[in-house]
């Protein structure tokens, strides 16, 4: 029996219904702690701050829910689960990726998330994935954009962390990022932000209850979001990269 197969087992003796290996995987990757980049990113909330839009828990949490349910509900989950389940398919996986690029509209989040995708798939290179290899050689190459939902789908996959569990991590890592984003930015201070994720955790259940949306359903609608980010290329002085 192999190692994976073994944790399953002994996983499924105890009553824990995700094998334990890939459940110990998904924390390591949605730990603030790993190095994967997403902290130097609000995706539009500091736009929104300077334009007095999300200034208190109240309209932080109506930000954080916009991002959770009119964008990585819609549209992220879907990339990711499309990037798992191309398996080994390179060719399978790059349209995913192509995918990506297309309906990441405004530039400065495209821009996000094809660094944070590079990021992504260079740590994960250096920790030796092949799977992370080959991505980030094509990247190099000019082959594919390398946008972070299509990377993490894939990298995910190899670490033998199952497609639900995937879907869990990028929410998760959706909601903390904006919550951290805005401890940082003195919006509110971690007790609030704790308390904005806990209101957002029975939304989340329940979309995580469906099954994603499948590639041609994916948009998403948040125009204020994006109009900040937008706009927050043209000030010199800011703390995030968007």
């Amino acid at each position: 029996m192999s190692d994976l197969s073994s944790a399953r087992a002994t996983g499924a003796n105890h009553g824990i219904t995700a094998c334990p290996v890939s459940l110990l995987a998904s924390l390591q990757q949605s730990d603030s702690f790993f190095p994967g980049g997403t902290m130097a990113f609000s995706w539009g909330l500091e736009g929104l701050m300077r334009d007095a839009l999300v200034t208190d828990a109240a309209t932080l949490f109506a930000f954080v829910e916009s991002q959770a349910l009119s964008r990585w509900a819609s549209l992220d989950q879907g990339l990711v689960c499309a990037a798992w389940r191309a398996g080994d398919s390179f060719d399978a996986w790059r349209e995913v990726d192509a995918l990506a690029e297309a309906t990441a509209l405004p530039p400065a989040l495209r821009n996000g998330s094809r660094r944070l995708g590079r990021t992504l798939a260079d740590v994960h290179a250096r920790l030796g994935s092949e799977t992370a290899s080959r991505i980030r050689e094509a990247i190099v190459d000019g082959r594919t954009r390398g946008h972070l939902a299509a990377v993490q789908g894939a990298i995910w996959r190899s670490l033998h962390i199952t497609e639900n569990e995937a879907r869990a991590i990028s929410a998760h890592m959706t909601c903390t990022g904006a919550v951290s984003s805005a401890v940082r930015l003195g919006i509110v201070g971690h007790l609030d932000a704790q308390r904005v994720l806990a209101l957002l955790r029975a939304p989340l259940a329940q979309v995580l209850a469906q099954p994603a949306p499948p590639l041609d359903d994916l948009h998403a609608t948040t125009f204020a979001a994006d109009i900040a980010a937008l706009r927050s290329q043209t000030h010199d002085a800011r703390l995030f990269a968007n």
